[in-house]
This record gives C-alpha cells, structure tokens and sequence, in this order.
C-alpha cells in the first residue's frame, strides 16, 4: 500500500525518516556529497517517505541563546528534486510558511499539479514572528490553487499539558484539509498518550474519525544534542534527563529509551485503535546518532510488522 493510501485510509504503522537538508552555504559539491551519503544510508531502508524539513529562525521564541547558530539550509523542495530523486520514494515537504509571500507560495503550490505532492504546513514559531503568510492564509490558498497536494500539520504534545486544548487544534486542521499529523520528537512519554487520550475520547464522543498521527523519534548522542532538543522545546522528563547525562553512554540510554517509549506508546494506540506511526530523525550529523537512527527506524519497522501479525 503507498504513502498516499495508508494516510487516506488512515492506517497505523507509517514510517518516515526526517531530513534536515543540507546548509545554503554549502557549495553545489558539497551538498552533492552530503546528499550522497544520506542515500546511501536510508536507500535499503523500507520506509513510506521521506520528511524534509523548512527551518526558521525561532530565536523569539524563547529568552535563551540558541545552543547552535541558525544557519539558512537548502529549499526542502530544491533539495528533493534536485538531489533526492535517486531515492523512489515519496518525499513530504515541510514549508514554514510564513518565510513566504503569497505570490511565491503560489507558485510552489502550482508547480507539478499533476503529480502526487506531500507537505506539511508549518506556522509562525512565536506570537511575535513576523510573517509574510499566515497559516489559515496558506490553507486556503491551498485549497483554492492545489486541493490535490496530501497535506498534514504538526502536532506538539507539549502544549497539550498546559493548554489541554492540543487535540482539538489537530481537528481544526483536519477541517481545514489536514489529513495526517507529524508531531515533535517524544521524550515525555506521558505528554503524548494524554494528547492521544484526549484526541481519541473527543472522537468517539463526537463520532469523529481519526487521521494518523506520526509521532517523532530522534536519538540523543550529546549533552549538545540534548540542550539543543529542550531548546527547540523538547520537553524531557527529569528523572530521564538525569539518567541520559550521567550515563556511561547518553546515545544507547537514548536509544533504549526511545525503543521502550515507542513500543509503549504503539501498545496504547493500538489498543484504542488510533491510527498512530513513527518519523524517525537524526537532529546531530554526528555519524554515531545518525546510526543511531538508522537502528531505531529498523527496530520500528520490525515491532509494526510483530504487532500486525
């Protein structure tokens, strides 16, 4: 079954493995190079798509300095056609849209109607972003130039547990075209299965069906890495965070912990029957988290295929 219909027929068990493009500054070789390598490690994978990520700059977001330097990285869309296309697999833009005018989102949307396109709408990082394009703007400039592309949003189970209000911003999505969800990397177990409590609930009571929800997992190599993760609002519970920096080896505590947090959060959903999958990524270009990684997304496929037997 492709991408495409896994997510309209609202299937558990979507894999993806998410990419940061390369930076902007790179030389056209070098990005040549960095892509190259990314093939050559997720080509043997057998995953449903490929992620690549829009980044902006969220400096106000929060008071604290950003633990490394925002760099500008290649068109997510650019990236994929120009360098990904070795890789015969459904590739999901991300597109932070406020970066955008409307003439230039336009355009983007226009492009290659006739194809089968993915994307993720991302909004404003902060209250006081400056945008070029809202996001209830992109939504409907969407539905009005391109309703084909298969679109999904993101879900942070963070803000559910102070606003309590995450799963209900999930189905306004969805009314406005939404059909699947990717979430920020869980290492709060708690804060994702009372998301997905609420979500499910609300549902059953208002006889409403429910869209995948992707939820992300990334390896921790560093305490870098991990400053980096609570920065870009990651929440960590303490008791983990304590464990992951006084371990002898934070990548394999991470690495276990996000394999147990998985399977954990796999047998919640599929005994609700929430049509849950899992996008896995690396968020250091260290070799070791991005192997790391790669392990994580083969023991995610591996658990799918066990529990659907």
């Amino acid at each position: 079954m492709s991408l495409k219909d896994k997510i309209l027929n609202k299937e558990s068990g979507i894999i993806l493995y998410g990419l940061t493009p390369p930076k902007e500054k790179n030389s056209s070789d070098k990005i040549a190079e960095i892509s190259q390598k990314q093939i050559s490690r997720i080509k043997d994978l057998k995953i449903d798509g490929l992620v690549l990520y829009d980044i902006q700059d969220e400096s106000d977001r929060v008071k604290e300095e950003r633990p490394f330097p925002f760099l500008p990285t290649v068109d997510p869309a650019i990236y994929s056609s120009n360098y990904l296309d070795e890789l015969k697999i459904p590739k999901i833009v991300y597109r932070c849209v406020g970066k955008y005018s409307k003439d230039q989102f336009s355009k983007w949307l226009t492009s290659d109607i006739e194809t089968d396109r993915f994307s993720v709408f991302v909004g404003a990082a902060s209250k006081k972003q400056d945008v070029n394009l809202k996001l209830r703007e992109a939504y409907e400039l969407r539905e009005k130039l391109n309703p084909k592309l298969l679109l999904g949003g993101v879900t942070i189970p963070e803000r559910h547990c102070i606003s309590e209000d995450e799963h209900l911003r999930v189905l306004s999505k969805v009314e406005s075209g939404c059909k699947f969800f990717v979430s920020q990397a869980v290492y709060n177990l708690d804060y994702s299965k009372n998301f997905l409590s609420d979500y499910y609930h609300y549902c059953q009571e208002n006889n409403l069906e429910m869209v995948p929800i992707i939820f992300t997992f990334t390896p921790c190599g560093s305490k870098k890495t991990l400053e980096f993760m609570k920065w870009l609002g990651i929440n960590i519970a303490k008791w983990l965070e304590n464990d992951l920096l006084n371990s002898e080896d934070i990548l394999e505590q991470s690495l276990n912990s996000s394999k147990k947090n998985f399977k954990e959060l796999l047998d919640y959903a599929l005994e609700k029957g929430i049509p849950i999958g899992c996008n896995i990524e690396s968020l250091s270009i260290r070799k070791a988290e991005i192997e790391a990684s790669i392990e994580l997304a083969e023991f995610v496929k591996n658990t799918f295929e066990k529990k659907a037997k």
